[in-house]
């Protein structure tokens, strides 16, 4: 005849086996699910740095040599990404599954911007843009990111106990004294900067009008935290400054 406390004990060891197995299945899903973006932000990766080296290897080095307002921006581009990264406390980076996988989907109209003025130049008008142009074009990114910059240094200033979970923080001074979001606007003025090295009007067109939906957006998202956080203190500051241009919007 079986031992009860034997049969008990049984019963409960499988009941702890069959949770146990039950978690770890859980586990599994979020983590199958950050390793696929992972890789599949590498084969992205991979796949434009061989579009890269293919057009490298057709010549595209004496493209660059005669076209210097060009090679300024991409150049100024890459370092202002470069410090805007090295600028951003952990918190802010967005390393989980869900943000990152957010970010590769907003990289994508950029993307197509940096594919479209050149398209539109080549195959619509032909021949070059003015070199006026071209050296509007990298005014207007020098300035945004010497907005977009200097928000985020001043982030750190402004924010209590310098830089940590600055982007809580309810920054008032500096730049945030005109409007609430300059580093979006400073990110947006750099993108509408690309189409002018080209003479690209309908791209710049379209890169303003889906712009303006994605920042949008995101600010949207933003402000409603940061009234969930702080309540009079952030509606007040809303209704005293605009978002992202002064008087206008």
């Amino acid at each position: 005849m079986p031992d009860p406390a034997s049969s008990g004990s049984q019963s409960v060891l499988e009941n702890n086996l069959k949770t146990e197995t039950s978690e770890q299945t859980a586990l599994m899903g979020p983590v199958a699910r950050r390793d696929f973006t992972v890789r599949l932000a590498e084969l992205l990766v991979q796949v434009v740095a061989i579009i890269g080296a293919v057009a490298i290897g057709l010549g595209i080095t004496a493209y660059f040599g005669s076209h210097p307002y060009i090679v300024a921006y991409l150049v100024s581009y890459a370092a202002f990404r470069f410090a805007d990264l090295l600028m951003r406390d952990r918190t802010a980076l967005g390393l989980d599954s869900v943000r990152f996988a957010r970010r590769m989907i907003y990289e994508l109209p950029l993307l197509a911007l940096f594919f479209g003025a050149p398209f539109e130049r080549t195959f619509i008008y032909g021949g070059e843009a003015p070199r006026w142009l071209g050296t509007l074009g990298l005014l207007i990114e020098l300035a945004g990111i010497w907005l977009a910059l200097g928000a985020r240094i001043q982030r750190g200033f402004f924010s209590p106990g310098g830089n940590h979970n600055s982007h809580r923080a309810m920054i008032r001074g500096g730049l945030y004294r005109f409007i609430r979001h300059p580093i979006y606007t400073g990110e947006f003025l750099v993108m509408l900067g690309w189409p002018f090295e080209y003479g690209a009007p309908v791209t710049l067109l379209i890169a303003a009008t889906l712009g303006f939906v994605f920042v949008n957006r995101r600010i949207g998202r933003e402000e409603a935290d940061m009234l969930a956080e702080y309540g009079d203190a952030y509606a007040a500051y809303m209704q005293a400054t605009d978002r992202m241009i002064p008087n206008l919007w």
